[in-house]
C-alpha cells in the first residue's frame, strides 16, 4: 500500500467528486467524512483541510506504507483506493494544537475497504503531524480500531503506539480513548411515515400532536431559512452556556452539500421557535444540530421539529435516523430515546507525541463552569460576535 497526502486547497472539481465517489463504496463512513464538510469548514474558518489516502501499490512490500507529494493526484481517487480519512489541523494557545479528523462532528469519518487498512491512514496521518510539528491526532469514528494498530509504520520504521501512561518513550502514545461515555442516537426507519406514527405509543403520538393543537407549523428549505434557524441557534446556545458557530459555517455547509442538507424550522405566530439542520449520506440522516426556545418550551416545538425531519427522512428513502450525540442518562439521551432511538457508542481515539505536551482544555475543571455560568448571562448580541471567534478553536 501506499498513502497519499491531499490538502483541500489543491484539489479540483473532479478530485472532490472522486473523493466523494470513495466515501460512498466503502465502508464505516458518516457524512462528515464528505469533502462538503471539510469545504464547509475550510471556507467558513479558514482552518487547513487534507485528506489522506491508502492505495493499492503492486510494487510494494506487503504493509509498507510510503508518503507521495501532492502530485499526480489526478489518480489519488481511483479504484484502488482502499482508505480514505479527512483531517484538519486546529491550533491555539488555549486549546491545544492538533490535528482532528473531523471536528465539530460525531466520529465516521474514516472509510476503509477493511479493517487492516487503518493502520496505514494512522501511519500516514501521523507523519503529516509530525511535519506540521503537531503533537496531538484525534480520531473520530462510528467503530473501533482493530488490532493491528498495535504497531504502526512511520516513515519506514515499526514504532510501537505505547499506553498514555508510560513516560519517557520515544514515538506516539496510543490510542487513548476519550469520550467514552457518550453514544450517538439512531433510529431505524420504515419506508412510510404513517407506519412510523402507527409504531410509536399513544403518549409519543399525543406529545407530537400538541404542537400543531397549539397552532405551531412546520417547515423545510434550505439557505433561504438560515437566517431564522441562526436566530434560534443563538439563543440556545447562550442558554446552554457555548459558544455558537458562525452563520458564515451553515451558509457553507448549505452550499456545499447542496441537496443534502435540509433546514427544519417550527414557528408560533410567525415567529421562529425550534430549528434543525440535518444532512443525508447512503441510507442514513444525520441531524448535527437542533434547538428550540426555552421560553415556548410549554408548546413542545421540540416534538413537532423531530417529527418533521423523520417525516422528511421516511418520504425520501432513508432507512435509519442520527439523532446525534448524547451522554448516557442525560436529559437529551431521555428525549431522543422515548423516540424508539437506539445508543451506539463512539470511538474517539487520541495519539499523543510522547516528548511532547499540547495545552488543552480541561472540559470537567472548575474554569469551565465557571465559563459556562458567565457566557449564560452574556448578551445575545455579544455571544454572536465572540462565539464564532472561540468556537472555530473548539473540535466538539
Amino acid at each position: 500500500m501506499k498513502a497519499v497526502r491531499l490538502r483541500m486547497e489543491e484539489m479540483d472539481a473532479s478530485m472532490l467528486y472522486g473523493w466523494t465517489e470513495c466515501m460512498s463504496r466503502l465502508a464505516n463512513c458518516g457524512p462528515y467524512g464528505l469533502p462538503a464538510w471539510g469545504a464547509a469548514i475550510a471556507d467558513a474558518y479558514g482552518l487547513d483541510t487534507y485528506c489522506v489516502v491508502v492505495e493499492e501499490k503492486k510494487d510494494a512490500v506487503r504493509g509498507e506504507v510510503g508518503i507521495s507529494p501532492a502530485n499526480g493526484t489526478e489518480s489519488a481517487f481511483g479504484e484502488g483506493v482502499r482508505g480514505v480519512l479527512p483531517i484538519v489541523h486546529i491550533s491555539h494557545w488555549l486549546f491545544g494544537n492538533s490535528l482532528v479528523a473531523m471536528p465539530f462532528c460525531d466520529g465516521g469519518v474514516c472509510a476503509v475497504a477493511d479493517g487492516e487498512v487503518q493502520g496505514g491512514l494512522i501511519s500516514a496521518v501521523c507523519d503529516l503531524a509530525e511535519d506540521l510539528d503537531v503533537p496531538v491526532v484525534e480520531l473520530r469514528a462510528f467503530e473501533p480500531f482493530g488490532n493491528e494498530l498495535d504497531f504502526v509504520p512511520m516513515k519506514g520504521r515499526e514504532t510501537r503506539l505505547r499506553p498514555m501512561q508510560e513516560d519517557g518513550a520515544v514515538g506516539w502514545a496510543g490510542p487513548a480513548r476519550v469520550e467514552g461515555d457518550k453514544v450517538r442516537m439512531l433510529l431505524g426507519l420504515p419506508g412510510q411515515a404513517e407506519e412510523l406514527m402507527r409504531s410509536f405509543k399513544a403518549k409519543l403520538r399525543s406529545q407530537i400532536n400538541k404542537p400543531k393543537k397549539e397552532g405551531l407549523t412546520a417547515q423545510r428549505g434550505s439557505v433561504e431559512l438560515l437566517d431564522d434557524f441562526y436566530r434560534v441557534f443563538v439563543e440556545n446556545m447562550r442558554d446552554l452556556g457555548s459558544p455558537v458557530h458562525s452563520k458564515a459555517f451553515f451558509r457553507a455547509i448549505l452550499r456545499n452539500f447542496g441537496s443534502a442538507a435540509t433546514v427544519f424550522l417550527v414557528y408560533h405566530r410567525g415567529i421562529a421557535v425550534a430549528g434543525s439542520i440535518a444532512v443525508g449520506f447512503k441510507d442514513e440522516l444525520a441531524n448535527p444540530w437542533a434547538s428550540s426556545l426555552r421560553r415556548f418550551g410549554r408548546l413542545a416545538p421540540n416534538m413537532l421539529l423531530y417529527w418533521s425531519m423523520l417525516e422528511y427522512a421516511c418520504e425520501n428513502g432513508y432507512r435509519r435516523f442520527d439523532f446525534g450525540r448524547s451522554t448516557i442518562g442525560e436529559g437529551t439521551y431521555r428525549f431522543k430515546e422515548q423516540w424508539g432511538a437506539r445508543p451506539e457508542p463512539l470511538y474517539w481515539y487520541r495519539f499523543t507525541r510522547m516528548d511532547r505536551n499540547s495545552p488543552a482544555l480541561d472540559r470537567e475543571s472548575g474554569s469551565i463552569g465557571r465559563a459556562v455560568a458567565i457566557w449564560k448571562r452574556l448578551p445575545l448580541p455579544v455571544t454572536r460576535i465572540l462565539g464564532p471567534r472561540i468556537r472555530r478553536h473548539i473540535s466538539l
